[in-house]
C-alpha cells in the first residue's frame, strides 16, 4: 500500500467520494427524512489505570568519569568533541584545525 498525498475524501478530480462505510436507517417523520446512525463500541475490557506513581523506578546515578586516561576533550571539526589522551594527540589535533 502506498503513500497517499491530499484528501481521502476527494478523488483525484477533486469530486466528493461518497461515503459507503456508515450505515445509516433512515426514518421519515412527515416529510423530512432524518438519518439515524448506528453506535457501535468494540468489547474491550477497560484496565484503570494505577493511582499511585510515587517511587515506580528507582534513580539514576548521575555519571562521572573518575579515572585519569583522559587529559581533556578536544573539537575535531565544528562540533565533533573528542576525548584527549596526552599531549602529542593534543598537538595533532591542534595542526588539523583551519
Amino acid at each position: 500500500m502506498g503513500m497517499f498525498y491530499g484528501s481521502l475524501r476527494h478523488d483525484v478530480t477533486g469530486r466528493k467520494k461518497r461515503n459507503y462505510a456508515r450505515k445509516t436507517k433512515t426514518s421519515t417523520r412527515g416529510s423530512v427524512h432524518v438519518a439515524q446512525r448506528n453506535s457501535f463500541r468494540r468489547s474491550v475490557p477497560e484496565y484503570p489505570s494505577h493511582t499511585d506513581t510515587a517511587g515506580v523506578a528507582a534513580r539514576v546515578e548521575p555519571q562521572q568519569y573518575t579515572g585519569t586516561l583522559v587529559k581533556g576533550i578536544g573539537t575535531m571539526h565544528k562540533s565533533n568533541a573528542v576525548p584527549i589522551i596526552n599531549e602529542e594527540q593534543m598537538k595533532d589535533i591542534a595542526r588539523m584545525r583551519r
